[in-house]
């Protein structure tokens, strides 16, 4: 009885911090919509078009920061890595160049797509808002901890 209590305690409280979690996400997504959509002062027509192409690219790219190789990368210490023999550093490092190719490619074909939307003055000032974001939203989490 008291472990079936303690398994629904911990998937209430999963549930909850994933709620919170997603919640945070898109509290975040809306913030981001909103100062991209101030930097680029879209007109009504390119912003029908930009934001679907936009949204699409955005969870694209968020899907690729969560691939296995990019936390791989990012968690495995070095004395592990050290360890590893050729041919799972070879398998590892074309994980690490299939990754790099599809994050390079999926800009790309964004920039293209967009380029038929805005003239290239607002597509680098769409990069600035977005690195201007970033580093805000980054800003405010290290204040906050």
């Amino acid at each position: 009885m008291k472990n079936i209590l303690y398994t629904l305690l911990f998937g209430l409280l999963s549930t909850l911090n994933w709620a919170q979690s997603k919640e945070s996400h898109d509290q975040i997504r809306s913030l981001k919509i909103a100062h991209i959509s101030a930097a680029l002062n879209l007109t009504n027509e390119e912003s029908e078009k930009f934001w679907p192409i936009f949204n699409a690219y955005d969870s694209k790219m968020s899907s690729l920061r969560h691939n296995p190789i990019v936390k791989y990368i990012k968690y495995t210490d070095i004395d592990n890595i050290s360890q590893m023999n050729e041919k799972e550093a070879n398998s590892k490092l074309q994980e690490l160049i299939d990754y790099e190719e599809e994050y390079f490619s999926t800009r790309q074909k964004f920039i293209q797509d967009v380029k038929k939307i805005l003239n290239n003055k607002k597509i680098i000032l769409l990069k600035k808002a977005e690195d201007d974001f970033n580093r805000n939203l980054l800003k405010k989490y290290k204040e906050k901890k």
